[in-house]
């Protein structure tokens, strides 16, 4: 979920003289090929959409309190999440959403940095197909049906507007960590604002358009109804858009400058 491509240096002992193949200690590493990029994408959505679904059906198996078991999902998503971003960060970005992809996309438009559309027409399909995978997962591994459409119905009006504020305030803290110039922070930052928005959000913060997909294939504790997905997704798009405006508005370039 986040938007940078690039990984620090992580050794401080020194090198040997560096090969024509091998980036000099501290180096920004070359990207890695779209094909690369695109698994990262693929493999990390899956888990994602794993840890939220098997979560969630792990905690209806162990209590009957819904509380808890908004308290089990939403706590296996914040660490399920902040790793990922940890490990696939420096390959792919770590998007895991299609919301994200197509922010940065539309950001770089102009030249900035950030997946091309060529790439983003790669990622988008990619995120989706993981988060199907994972979802059949998680089915599998607790002895679910592979895919049985979630009878989950999502569609009230309340929901909406939460998915809308839920993607919105996602977009705003990623792209406002790259204005600033911070986005080491955003395993913690990400995974925590998601957390976060599972309890202050009515709609328990989807905020993406790919793992809500793969949730509807589990008619489980986490699931959404076939139904509900469209009006979600479309909400995900606005929020996105109203996200981008707050960080236009916001973090403005030489908004600082101009102001001192």
């Amino acid at each position: 979920m986040t938007t940078t491509h690039e990984s620090p240096a992580e050794s401080a002992v020194p090198a040997a003289e560096p090969t024509s193949a091998e980036p000099a200690p501290g180096a920004t590493p070359p990207p890695r090929p779209l094909a690369v990029r695109a698994a990262a994408e693929l493999v990390g959505t899956a888990l994602l959409v794993a840890v939220v679904v098997g979560s969630g059906i792990q905690a209806t198996e162990l209590t009957n309190d819904v509380g808890l078991q908004l308290l089990a999902n939403s706590l296996a998503t914040v660490f399920g999440l902040g790793i990922l971003i940890l490990l696939l960060g420096p390959v792919s970005g770590a998007h895991f959403n299609p919301a994200v992809t197509l922010a940065e996309w539309w950001s770089a438009r102009r030249g900035g940095a950030g997946v091309t559309l060529r790439e983003a027409a790669v990622y988008v399909p990619a995120q989706i197909a993981g988060a199907i995978a994972g979802a059949v997962l998680a089915d599998a591994m607790f002895g679910e049906p592979l895919v049985k459409w979630s009878t989950h119905d999502r569609s009230a009006g309340n929901l909406l507007l939460g998915e809308i504020v839920a993607t919105a305030g996602l977009i705003l803290l990623i792209f406002g960590l790259a204005r600033t110039d911070r986005l080491r922070f955003a395993p913690v930052a990400v995974a925590s604002y998601i957390g976060a928005a599972y309890w202050f959000t009515s709609s328990t913060s989807f905020a993406n358009p790919a793992v809500t997909i793969g949730r509807a294939f589990s008619d489980t504790f986490a699931g959404i109804a076939p139904g509900s997905v469209a009006g979600f997704i479309a909400m995900q798009i606005v929020g996105a858009a109203v996200g981008l405006a707050l960080v236009a508005l916001i973090f403005m370039p030489g908004r600082a400058a101009e102001e001192s």
